[in-house]
This record gives C-alpha cells, structure tokens and sequence, in this order.
C-alpha cells in the first residue's frame, strides 16, 4: 500500500534547490528564470487583468502588480530558493535579488496579499502594509483566490 503514493508525492516534492539567473515576470507572484516556472512562496498577488478600487474608480492592480515586480527586480539578477512544486510543476520558492526578498517585498508594497492557505511567513508584512493603506490597501479589491474562480468588485453607485 505505501508504494501507491510514491509517483505522487514524488510528482510535489522533486524541485531545483536553487535558480539564479534573469527573470522573465508573468504576473505579480510568477517569475521565470531559464525556462523554470516559478511561483513565489507564501505570497498571492492579483491576476494581471484583475481590476481593483480606489478613489471610486477602478484600476488594474493585477498590471500594477507586476509592475511592481518588475521594480523590485530592476533587471537584476535573481536567486530562488525552493525546494518543491506545486500541481502547475512551478517551484515554489523565495526569490531574493542581493539579500532582498522579493516574496516579502511585494506584500510590503501592498501589491501581493500573504497567502495565509499555504503559508503565514508575511503575514506581519501584509498588516503593516494594510495599516499603511498602501497599495491595494488604499482601495478595495477581491482577494485573488477568490477572484479567480469569479468573484468581481461591484463598485457602489
């Protein structure tokens, strides 16, 4: 019986320790370094054509968000640090560029929430960030998991 669980547990936990090198950014929480999909750890950030509110308009925080990545990044080499999958066969790992964390950055920055599901490593980041009404924090928005599956912001008349 145990070795029916084998292949699947291999197919979760078998990941590079380590990739450095430059990134192409997807969104605000996926990165891609030598063709390795890379999925931030602990953090969730808007999807790209996710729209949220402040000021009574909406903008596209899922755009700003990667933006927002690509600030941090600032074309420089990054080094993840992982040591398994996820079900996408991403690596899910924290990505520094020097001795910053780019994971904890974004959270920082207001432009990526902790994801609480899987992880409570920035939770203190994204209560700062909250308290600094910052970012997302400035307006209203659809936590990303649940704007996924079709939650959307109705904005009040």
């Amino acid at each position: 019986m145990k070795y029916i669980f084998l292949p699947i547990l291999l197919a979760y936990s078998v990941a590079v320790a380590d990739v450095t090198g430059s990134v192409q950014i997807t969104d605000g929480d996926t990165v891609k370094i030598d063709g390795i999909r890379i999925r931030l750890h602990g953090i969730d950030a808007p999807e790209k054509n996710q729209l949220c509110e402040k000021a009574g308009q909406l903008w596209s925080c899922g755009r700003a968000s990667t933006e927002a990545l690509a600030k941090l990044i600032d074309d420089q080499l990054v080094t993840c640090i992982g040591d398994r999958t996820d079900r996408y066969k991403r690596l899910i790992a924290v990505c520094y560029v020097d001795e910053t964390d780019l994971n904890a950055g974004m959270v920082d920055a207001g432009m990526a929430l902790a994801y609480r599901k899987y992880s409570l490593d920035y939770v203190l980041n994204e209560e700062r960030a909250r308290n600094a009404r910052i970012g997302m924090w400035a307006g209203n928005f659809i936590d990303p998991w649940d704007w996924r599956p079709g939650k959307r912001l109705v904005l009040e008349e």
